[in-house]
């Protein structure tokens, strides 16, 4: 009984491990927006965000990469608690707009708190990143950090960001890479991989670049029309 019982403990332990490193990915969506509105009031001090660091790696390369746009308007799918778009309005030379969606009511209260300085420049909006409510080609840029990983179907959130991005747009994804990936089986993809899919889609100019100790960036663009051309 007592070895039957210590199975038990271990198996209910490697469970909610699991669970735990793989934020509910496998629960179905209601399930991941429901452990991230518990979390909420303690995301950003879990996660260690900060700022000077998102804006050497996130804020300043993707202004570079719109400066031919002087008034970008910009999607942020799966927003959390806006951790790319305020690392854009802290930028003195960011003067578009953002889309910051999320599907954690509780998220996007941390986030509205945090961006109320800046709410001329920002709109929150409680979305489902597979299923944006925004017309196709809509934006300049697209943006999704550590959500490909939660998603159902990873490939459907991929799809419904390039569909609301404007050609010569630019496409800014997480990939979760590492140990930690091991945990999201089906929901992560090997760099060259993730590139692949990217360029299926037909985007063009697909880099990856480290990020954080879990996680990678990728950085695409969608071409115009003389760029098709040249292709074709």
């Amino acid at each position: 009984m007592t070895y039957w019982l210590l199975g038990a403990i271990c198996l209910v332990l490697a469970i909610v491990g699991w669970l735990y490193f793989s934020e509910g990915a496998y629960l179905g969506k209601k399930a991941v927006a429901a452990l991230y509105n518990w979390g909420a009031p303690d995301y950003d001090q879990v996660k260690e965000v900060l700022p000077q660091d998102d804006a050497r790696y996130l804020a300043r390369p993707l202004l570079q990469a719109l400066q031919d746009f002087a008034m970008p308007l910009i999607l942020d799918a799966a927003t959390g608690t806006a951790r790319l778009p305020l690392a854009l309005l802290r930028q003195w030379d960011f003067h578009g707009y953002i889309a910051a969606a999320d599907l954690s009511p509780r998220m996007l209260e941390v986030a509205r708190r945090k961006t109320q300085a800046h709410r001329e420049h920002i709109g929150l909006i409680l979305a489902d990143g597979t299923a944006l409510p925004f017309a196709d080609e809509a934006f300049h840029a697209v943006t999704s950090l550590e959500a490909l990983e939660l998603m159902p179907k990873p490939e459907a959130l991929l799809w419904e960001l390039v569909r609301v991005l404007r050609p010569g747009g630019v496409l800014l994804v997480s990939n979760r890479v590492g140990r930690h990936a091991f945990f999201v089986p089906g929901h992560t993809y090997r760099p060259r991989v993730l590139e692949e899919k990217l360029h299926a889609l037909g985007l063009i100019g697909v880099q990856t670049r480290r990020w954080q100790v879990h996680y990678d960036l990728v950085q695409a663009s969608k071409p115009v029309a003389r760029e098709l051309a040249k292709q074709a």
